[in-house]
């Protein structure tokens, strides 16, 4: 009974067949000596079949277990779920994002030496469990089967320092969750905990913000933060971006427009695609780990799964490309991403406004960042807390964001693929962030977001002119998005999004140990000379 209900829960097909049989703590030796444990999941009578690896830091119980391993065997696929290093029962240090290469290439050896497995692997997975297959995939000979990469990416530096800026509130986020996960109780809802990890963000230095949240030492985040600095190079094994071109296995890739990964992870497919690649792209209207994106990703890994394994390719008769066009509460197909599409600059004006052209000329509107009362975040592509769209009427009404309004749209207006904006700005201090954030405001006037996107500023970079302005070009998430008639763009500027994004200090002082810092006044230029600009794809069927 309980099958038949997480079959219908996911949209699967009801299994028909016996329990899968499972085997408990199977120990795979690595190079280094040390032993990494795994379960294996497999349809009744399963003697020499493919074998789909799941690696994860999660634990190998719960509902992990009954999504991938349990429904995976029942919908016959042999499964194993493997514990990376240092995480519940497998041997050595859990430091994420370190040795996962050697230890899942051992990994892949070991399943092929295993009488029950035929020598084919796929891998399969979210997240970090996505990680783990950009950590084998590139680099494994014979390849791998297949690919199922939910929400993650081959890199993952620029969502822990998007633009440059500390991550902070998705950091210390994961770094509290992982530093107490294989506590007694930890999986259960703690709101406590919760309001805890949420105040620790605050807390400076926010090196020690592990410290606030769950009152001991959590390594990742000292890396996180010992490594904050341009050209660190400290991340290279955690990067296989190189490799993404040179990639010779099918891929299916599921992500969310309010996904943290979303940028990276479209890059990835881009580059696959552009490489003459074939994958496949699901992108629905989620944020990371939303349980209504489970049932969705499940149903793609698995239909791609059994279309490589098991030959059964009713899941490939779909377009490459599917999306959700958020406003329209539609699913739209393509043969490629980004669609074709046409540039069209909405320009900041004088006195807040926002239109086709730039204006004449005009001095440039200002503001005050004071990291003593930062700027907060409204929404967005969170782990936790009030993420996707919020209302962001209350941030707005603040003196240190900018606001610009154009007028009421004639016809609806869809935007689908990449946005980047170009804001001519000179700051009173060299160290500076700059935050753009495109909005939706409908007819009532309640104004909500729909991306944005952040880049630091420090002596030298981006250069300035005579003037001392700097042309900061911000990459803002991808989105597809329906703005309806009658409703207006906005565009907000401001100095950072706390505690999304860690507080500029206004100073060269490491975020290991600021604690006091400095208000700096910002100028937003906004004239023919210096044309600054939000740039949007436009799609027309």
């Amino acid at each position: 009974m309980l099958d038949r209900l997480v079959d219908k829960m996911l949209g699967l097909p009801r299994a028909e067949g016996p329990k899968p049989d499972v085997t408990r703590d199977l120990a795979a030796p690595m190079p280094d000596g040390v032993t990494l444990l795994a379960d294996r999941y497999a349809p009744a009578g399963t003697t020499s079949a493919p074998v789909v690896l799941i690696r994860t830091p999660y634990g190998r119980k719960g509902i992990l277990s009954k999504l991938f391993g349990d429904t995976f065997a029942r919908h016959g696929l042999q499964t194993v779920i493997q514990s990376t290093r240092g995480s519940f029962g497998s041997g050595g240090e859990f430091r994420p994002f370190h040795l996962e290469r050697e230890d899942g290439v051992a990994t892949a050896e070991w399943l092929r030496a295993q009488p029950w497995c035929d020598g084919q692997i796929a891998m399969a997975g979210a997240s970090y469990l996505g990680h783990t297959q950009w950590a084998v995939g590139p680099y494994l000979d014979p390849p791998l089967a297949a690919m199922c990469l939910g929400v993650t990416a081959s890199e993952f530096v620029s969502t822990f320092y998007p633009g440059g800026v500390l991550a902070a509130d998705n950091m210390v986020s994961w770094s509290a969750m992982i530093g107490r996960q294989e506590e007694r109780f930890a999986a259960l809802p703690n709101p406590l905990q919760k309001r805890k990890t949420r105040k620790a963000m605050s807390f400076l230095p926010l090196s020690r913000a592990d410290v606030a949240a769950i009152g001991k030492p959590v390594r990742f985040l000292q890396d996180i933060t010992e490594h904050f600095v341009p050209d660190d190079d400290y991340w290279a094994m955690s990067d296989h971006s190189a490799e993404v071109a040179k990639l010779d296995v099918p891929v299916s890739m599921v992500t969310g427009w309010y996904d943290l990964f979303i940028g990276s992870q479209l890059r990835d497919f881009r580059t696959l695609a552009e490489a003459g690649k074939t994958p496949r792209l699901t992108i629905g209207p989620w944020a990371h780990g939303e349980p209504g994106s489970m049932g969705p990703m499940i149903r793609d890994q698995l239909g791609f799964l059994r279309a490589h394994l098991l030959g059964d390719r009713t899941f490939l008769q779909r377009a490459p490309v599917r999306l959700f066009l958020q406003g329209a509460g539609t699913w739209l197909d393509f043969e490629s991403w980004p669609p074709p599409s046409t540039a069209t600059a909405a320009h900041l004006r004088p006195i807040g406004g926002l239109g086709e052209q730039a204006g004449a000329e005009a001095l440039p509107t200002t503001f005050t960042y004071d990291p003593a009362d930062p700027t907060p975040a409204v929404g967005g592509p969170l782990l936790t807390g009030e993420w996707k769209q919020r209302d962001n009427q209350e941030v707005e009404a603040r003196p240190d964001v900018l606001v610009f309004t154009g007028e009421p749209l004639l016809s609806d207006l869809d935007v689908i693929g990449e946005v980047t904006a170009t804001v001519h700005v000179r700051t009173e201090i060299e160290h500076a962030d700059v935050y753009v954030r495109l909005c939706d405001v409908d007819a009532g006037g309640v104004s909500r977001n729909v991306t944005d996107g952040i880049l630091r500023l420090r002596p030298g970079f981006p250069s300035s002119d005579a003037d001392g302005v700097v042309t900061a070009e911000v990459t803002l998430d991808p989105t597809a998005y329906r703005f309806r008639r009658g409703h207006r763009l906005r565009v907000q500027v401001a100095g950072g999004a706390f505690p999304r994004f860690a507080r500029n200090h206004g100073t060269d002082e490491p975020v290991t140990s600021a604690v006091t810092g400095k208000p700096n006044r910002f100028e937003i230029f906004h004239d023919a000379a210096r044309p600054s600009r939000i740039t949007l794809p436009v799609f027309t069927s």
